[in-house]
């Protein structure tokens, strides 16, 4: 994905669909993951999430892109990505700076 492709990849409507692992992929690496990070809680207390979500770009399966996220979805860092992703696909932001704030710290990304 690059910035001038963005109208035909994140940009268009339902496109993240079509880059979604299956959930057989991220319940298996959740599980994993859940028990490398020390979580003792069950799988439905977290969320497989993207670090970089895929509305701005983020790797689908690389497992460095994934992690339990410690709250079921929907969550409030859902929104921020939605904000991000309206950012970039109406030109205010670049993916780059998109993809650098979120992976920094989501919290304040669109600050």
């Amino acid at each position: 994905m690059t910035v001038l492709n963005l109208k035909e990849t994140i940009c268009l409507s339902g496109w993240t669909a079509t880059a979604r692992p299956p959930v057989s992929y991220t319940n298996t690496l959740k599980l994993k993951q859940m028990q490398d990070y020390g979580f003792t809680d069950g799988p439905a207390a977290h969320e497989e999430d993207h670090l970089i979500p895929l509305s701005i770009g983020g790797h689908p399966t690389d497992p460095k892109n994934l992690w339990p996220q410690p709250e079921a979805a929907p969550n409030p860092k859902d929104a921020v990505e939605n904000r991000l992703h309206d950012a970039v696909c109406s030109g205010a932001m670049a993916l780059g700076e998109a993809q650098k704030r979120i992976a920094t710290d989501w919290q304040t990304a669109i600050k």
